[in-house]
């Protein structure tokens, strides 16, 4: 076991994504994963059906004896919910030098919405950046950019818009697109590059976003420079996809303990 991820997002009782998820992804690709619990959700593949948020004291309380106990390599956050919560994350954080891969969770796979819409400005101003990397889909890119995002052309201008935030780089997921060929674009001060990988025709989707980040995060943790990261994150992915267990009546999750070589790196 190499690298520690501090994982600072909700759980999800249905174990698809979230914490759960972040947990495994991490574990899967050989590195330690501690957590700070933002919010308790009562879900299922089929959808939310009630939010519970930890007190922030607490909250910070969490983070705390996680970095000054076992400390950390990376930090990944997901869901934080509103303004307050960003804020005191934000402020936990503030001066620990670590990597972060912000994912700005605001909506869930059934449609539940996981980050109250006024807090969008302050995760624009407090969280991105503190951020390494920002993991957001396409409609969590428009939120943030307030540009429509129609095709892949117009994915390469927002993740360059959204590193005018503050973040230095942005791995924009095209997922959302339609088309037989799915399309991740990845943008750093280097330039931007094109990710692509054939779409799996499958309903067993359910969270994608919190691996693929965290997985990235495991890799930042283990010394891999971003690139390499996000390549073997999505190879990760790709094959948890195709080999889910098919549980549920929705959109059910991924096979995260499905076996790879976490040293692989190899592009889809």
């Amino acid at each position: 076991m190499r690298g520690r991820v501090l994982i600072v997002a909700g759980s999800d009782s249905g174990g698809g994504a979230g914490i759960q998820a972040d947990i495994k992804a991490v574990t899967a690709l050989g590195a330690y994963a501690a957590t700070a619990v933002t919010a308790l959700t009562a879900q299922d593949t089929e959808g939310v059906r009630a939010v519970h948020p930890v007190p922030l004291d607490f909250l910070r309380l969490q983070i705390r004896m996680s970095l000054e106990d076992i400390g950390a390599d990376c930090v990944k956050t997901g869901m934080l919910a509103d303004a307050v919560t960003i804020d005191a994350v934000c402020d936990a954080l503030a001066g620990s030098g670590l990597p972060l891969v912000a994912d700005p969770v605001m909506v869930a796979k059934g449609g539940a919405r996981l980050l109250d819409t006024g807090a969008v400005e302050t995760l624009k101003r407090r969280l991105m950046p503190l951020a390494t990397v920002l993991t957001p889909n396409l409609p969590e890119a428009e939120a943030l950019s307030g540009m429509a995002i129609p095709d892949l052309e117009t994915m390469q201008h927002a993740a360059e818009v959204l590193m005018t935030l503050g973040v230095p780089a942005v791995l924009l997921k095209g997922g959302h697109l339609e088309g037989p060929v799915v399309h991740d674009v990845l943008a750093t001060e280097e330039g931007v590059e094109v990710f692509e990988s054939p779409r799996i025709d499958t309903r067993h989707t359910h969270g994608t976003g919190c691996t693929l980040a965290s997985a990235i995060a495991a890799g930042l943790a283990q010394g891999m420079g971003l690139r390499e990261a996000v390549i073997r994150a999505r190879a990760y992915v790709a094959a948890a996809i195709r080999s889910a267990p098919g549980f549920g009546r929705g959109h059910g999750p991924l096979d995260h303990g499905v076996t790879m070589d976490p040293g692989r790196v190899a592009a889809l």
